[in-house]
């Protein structure tokens, strides 16, 4: 459908569109009208569903690691998206910054500078606080969080997706597109649109979580360099100002928008990490990375299949679970979004492009960022720890900054990548949630503008109730609520991609 003007238009899917808007607003209602009730509701929730089903998150990593293994390496591997002739449409170097935004956000940011902190006090194998061996895991654990399996859950729903998407010519960018070897759960059945809005919600709950950790870093960074306390209301204004910058990359597109912000984005970050690295303690810094990377890589089976049956320090309950569900909930915008600027690209440079670039670039900000704030700890003189126990995550990290050459400008270009970063959340984020919210989005459209602006405010709606409600605990339950289904819709999305495969490419066929 067009306009007079020529401009393409696509109906809105209302039945998708309203289902999901609604839940999210009785979620918002529910949780502003009872603060009190949720701060102990969603805890309680947190904690039962970590227990009960823990030990599947940890076998749903395992499980999609080996089969994205076997996948690159089986004679798919070399099957293009998009067809054997097809081209590229962006860049190696923009499609890595793409799918690196899209995939961590500015919730790295955030984890990165201080999550050592906490296995320093409360370190995994019932080792002691503060010994020498809690500092090395202090130091490593983190790039085992934000490492292969996690990019292991946004690669598998890349891959299911972009093959129905460009090469089986699916005229929807929804999950469902992803199970549609199952005809019962293609695009517009029953089992199809219960997968959408599943999809929906969960995509709320991981991204209304990475925006609950971020925008009070944001907020502090702001009081700081302005010399003012930090509120709630301060809050909301960084809030405002992401959803402002969102909405002009969403008004010129992903080629013009999101791929400009992003480039943007990657100079600031990795501009960022490399003064910090050069202007703090370069050596010490280089030596820990060496031995937190040898550490991980030696423990590595260890690590994901430790579910702690001997111990009582709910370690893994608190961490590894909460990050394997955040994964679980929002693979599926990653994979989504993904899926669109991945044509041109083989199914083993999507598995390895992903889980190398994402993993490198994750893995720079703990090494970097997060080990600069462990030298402060330790041999800086600087007690870090106590400004999170005080003050707060936000207020340590602004500390941490601050302890830096040239303070206010480092301090300032870390807000506007902090800034940026969230923007490229909320535009993915929100041009998933309209493309599943649009009756049909041929390959190379894009999404109604409007509805991509109602999303994020949507999407700005639920971390802002979650703040409200306050708590690291109520946030984190957001993004493990969203995920329990989600892991069964994984297994369909593998055995759906692998049925297409075999129908496609029978043996003996070259694949391409």
């Amino acid at each position: 459908m067009t306009t007079e003007t020529g401009e393409k238009t696509h109906q809105t899917d209302w039945v998708a569109f309203s289902a999901a808007s609604f839940l999210v607003l009785a979620v918002c209602v529910a949780l502003l009208a009872q603060p009190s009730t949720g701060a102990v509701v969603l805890p309680a929730i947190y904690d039962w569903i970590a227990t009960e089903l823990g030990p599947l998150y940890l076998l749903a990593g395992t499980a999609t690691i080996i089969f994205l293994a076997w996948l690159a390496f089986s004679r798919f591997g070399h099957v293009r998206i998009g067809g054997a002739d097809a081209k590229a449409e962006f860049s190696k170097v923009s499609w890595a910054g793409m799918l690196f935004c899209a995939g961590v956000g500015a919730g790295l940011m955030y984890w990165a500078a201080i999550e050592w902190a906490y296995y320093l006090d409360t370190p995994p194998f019932g080792i002691e606080a503060r010994s020498r061996e809690s500092l090395q895991w202090a130091s490593a654990y983190g790039l085992f969080h934000w490492g292969p399996s996690a990019w292991a859950f946004y690669c598998l729903p890349t891959l299911a997706i972009a093959y129905a998407y460009h090469n089986r010519k699916s005229p929807y960018l929804r999950l469902s597109a992803g199970c549609a070897g199952f005809s019962a759960l293609a695009p517009n059945t029953p089992g199809g649109r219960a997968i959408d809005l599943i999809f929906m919600i969960s995509l709320l709950g991981g991204a209304g979580s990475s925006l609950g950790f971020t925008t009070p870093m944001i907020a502090a960074l702001i009081a700081r360099m302005l010399g003012i306390e930090t509120s709630f209301q301060l809050e909301v204004i960084a809030m405002v100002v992401i959803i402002a910058l969102f909405a002009t990359s969403a008004a010129v597109g992903i080629k013009q928008g999101i791929k400009r912000l992003t480039d943007l984005n990657v100079w600031l970050l990795f501009g960022f990490l490399a003064f910090v690295l050069f202007s703090g303690p370069t050596v010490w810094l280089i030596k820990t990375a060496i031995n937190a990377t040898g550490l991980v890589a030696q423990n590595f089976i260890r690590l994901n299949s430790w579910t702690e049956p001997f111990g009582t320090t709910d370690f893994v309950k608190d961490w590894t679970i909460f990050y394997w569900a955040w994964w679980i909930a929002y693979g599926p915008v990653v994979g989504l979004f993904v899926a669109r600027i991945s044509r041109g690209r083989t199914l083993r440079e999507i598995i390895f492009g992903m889980l190398g670039f994402g993993t490198l670039g994750a893995g720079l900000f703990f090494v970097i960022l997060g080990n600069y704030g462990l030298w402060l700890e330790t041999v800086g003189g600087i007690d870090i720890s106590s400004y999170i126990d005080e003050s707060g995550g936000s207020a340590a990290i602004v500390e941490m900054i601050y302890q830096l050459p040239l303070p206010a400008l480092a301090a300032g270009v870390f807000c506007v990548a902090a800034i940026v970063f969230s923007a490229t959340t909320y535009d993915s984020a929100s041009y998933i949630l309209a493309s599943n919210a649009t009756k049909s989005l041929p390959a190379g459209d894009d999404p109604a503008i409007w509805q991509r602006l109602f999303w994020a405010l949507m999407l700005g709606l639920l971390p802002l109730s979650l703040l409200f409600v306050g708590g690291q605990r109520v946030v984190q339950t957001a993004a493990l609520i969203a995920s329990v289904p989600l892991i069964l819709i994984g297994v369909v999305m593998a055995w759906s991609l692998v049925r297409k495969l075999k129908a496609d490419h029978p043996p003996g066929q070259v694949a391409g």
